[in-house]
């Protein structure tokens, strides 16, 4: 079997008009957060919710809005990431009536992973008279509703127009109105200091998926895949780097794999772009672990996407005996649990 950073990729080099990315192969990647918190602050902002015979509610403010947003490109495909837990104030008034009442709308669970149908949102009212139940049911039967047209909207804007500078023209392709960024290189996201890494690479990739169960907690699963001692005892690195936030570079087994961390969840879940040493400059592919205990243990759930087909077979090989066999042998997490 191969060893960890041996491989013999082949590269096609084509032109581009912006000299930059060649037709979109490389992994590029927009933050969204602070757009969509105006965005979203703008779209709910005085939204009227009214019926003739119950009365009329109004959004007063986004009271809270926690979570971020990406937009990546990947061989000229458009991946979207956005995960978010808002909260909205409303006021309103029963038909016929002066008094105001005043609630609450959450949405704990606006992310890539539902859809907008599949959203929750959950209406209260500060109150428990009959005029405040009224105006929650009308919440609820025609608030919720205009609510996710909002939530659609912003996510048609998201990729329709907030995306334009993220899929670059390809050859032979006008650049589109708005102005590309344009480069002779880019920085590579390796475990240690940034450099710049020339650009230009075309390969032919392959995904990966890859589910296995342990005789652990999610919480012993979730620590030794973040916890840079236990990530430093599992992989044998020593010498190696991983910083445990989001945003954090790694880099391990003496530097043959690098990456970082895009995405942390507490017992849930860990994102990546992670990369061999031997790829293309540049090239990462994008590693998703989703960690679930059950009855017995923990199933581990692996993504890995944009592996290079050539190194396809000892990607899958090296997750097996340096990162499953390794926790197990390691950490215990073979045995089971009493």
């Amino acid at each position: 079997m191969a060893k960890w950073g041996e491989g013999d990729p082949r590269w096609i080099v084509e032109e581009r008009p912006d000299a930059t990315n060649v037709n979109n192969w490389h992994w590029t990647e927009k933050n969204a957060t602070e757009w969509s918190k105006q965005r979203m602050k703008e779209l709910f902002d005085k939204l009227v919710i009214d019926d003739e015979k119950t009365g009329r509610c109004e959004i007063t403010s986004v009271s809270e809005m926690t979570g971020e947003a990406y937009l990546n490109n990947r061989k000229s495909k458009l991946i979207v990431f956005y995960e978010w837990q808002l909260e909205l104030e409303w006021k309103g008034n029963v038909a016929g009536k002066d008094s105001a009442h005043e609630g609450k709308v959450k949405i704990p669970n606006f992310s890539e992973e539902y859809s907008v149908k599949e959203v929750d949102v959950e209406i209260s009212v500060k109150g428990s008279s009959t005029a405040d139940e009224q105006l929650k049911l009308m919440m609820k039967t025609k608030g919720t509703p205009l609510i996710k047209k909002k939530l659609e909207l912003y996510l048609k804007e998201l990729r329709e127009e907030y995306s334009k500078d993220v899929i670059l023209p390809t050859k032979g392709t006008e650049k589109p109105n708005s102005a590309p960024v344009v480069a002779s290189s880019v920085v590579a996201k390796a475990g240690g200091d940034e450099c710049k890494k020339p650009v230009g690479v075309k390969i032919s990739t392959e995904d990966l998926e890859l589910t296995e169960e342990f005789h652990c907690t999610a919480d012993d699963m979730y620590k030794a895949l973040t916890v840079p001692e236990m990530v430093f005892a599992f992989t044998r690195s020593s010498g190696g780097i991983f910083e445990p936030d989001k945003g954090g570079k790694f880099s391990l087994f003496n530097g043959h794999v690098t990456g970082e961390n895009i995405d942390l969840v507490k017992n849930e879940k860990v994102v990546q772009t992670w990369r061999f040493r031997s790829w293309p400059d540049a090239h990462f592919s994008i590693v998703t672990i989703n960690i679930k205990q059950n009855d017995s243990g923990t199933t581990v759930q692996l993504r890995q996407t944009g592996i290079p087909s050539n190194d396809f077979v000892r990607t899958k090989e090296g997750w097996k005996n340096y990162y499953w066999d390794s926790l197990r042998a390691t950490f215990g997490f073979g045995a089971l649990l009493t």
